[in-house]
């Protein structure tokens, strides 16, 4: 099974069962703590994907202080429903080395480096919540996010394949679905929130011109709006994700 389709089935399936209710919603003082977290988590993503040093070291700084005061409470005796999670304490841990890493490569100017190295955290805490039947809307947006890279990265290789047109309107068919995902996942406090609207209809925007692209069957112009996906969703991950 190729890589983009062991990711798309992977964003789908963590959807299905979040939109079902497989899983149980956060209610919790772990969960709270991480997504506490998760706010200057976001923040540092934004600043090391940008040019400032000083802006990214004091943005990580800021979320690997708010990592470790989850460490300090729970690394050694987690609250339900983690208590029962075997992995929990090495997955705290995991995240502590990957912060401890990305500040190291922003204070030698790696900027681009930090950033991806940070990518790892989204990962590790979504696995922490999976693997204890906990859901936060951010669970959604990384779903959304687990599928359009897929498409941002694999695109142009989809294309040049045989029949990569159809190829490709499929993949677009499921971040498309995940987007909706999104509005109907969201809490009845971000549904009333304008700003949330307003980035989030722009994440469904840059989604139907991909789909409009793709339906005319105008190559350059699905590239174009493929490459356009990412700035609409890190404005919404980096508020509200």
């Amino acid at each position: 099974m190729s890589s983009r389709i062991s990711h798309t089935l992977k964003a789908l399936s963590l959807a299905l069962s979040l939109s079902f209710g497989a899983l149980a919603h956060a209610a919790d003082p772990v969960t709270d703590l991480m997504q506490a977290a998760n706010a200057p988590y976001r923040m540092a993503l934004y600043k090391t994907n940008g040019k400032s040093q000083d802006e990214a070291q004091q943005a990580l700084l800021q979320a690997q202080k708010s990592w470790g005061q989850l460490s300090t409470e729970f690394a050694g005796k987690p609250a339900a429903p983690y208590d029962r999670d075997p992995a929990f304490a090495a997955s705290v841990v995991e995240v502590s080395k990957v912060y401890d890493q990305a500040l190291k490569e922003v204070s030698a100017g790696q900027l681009g480096t930090a950033h991806n190295t940070l990518e790892r955290v989204r990962d590790v805490m979504a696995d922490m919540r999976q693997r204890n039947n906990v859901v936060v809307f951010s669970d959604h947006m990384n779903a959304y996010h687990s599928q359009m890279e897929v498409i941002m990265i694999h695109g142009n290789d989809t294309l040049a394949q045989p029949k990569g047109m159809l190829l490709l309107t499929a993949q677009a068919g499921a971040l498309s679905y995940l987007a909706r995902q999104l509005e109907a996942q969201a809490s009845a406090e971000l549904i009333k929130n304008a700003e949330f609207m307003s980035l989030l209809k722009a994440v469904n925007q840059s989604v139907a011109t991909l789909e409009a692209a793709l339906l005319n069957q105008d190559t350059a112009a699905v590239k174009e709006a493929a490459g356009k996906l990412k700035g609409p969703y890190s404005k919404l991950f980096a508020k509200f994700g």
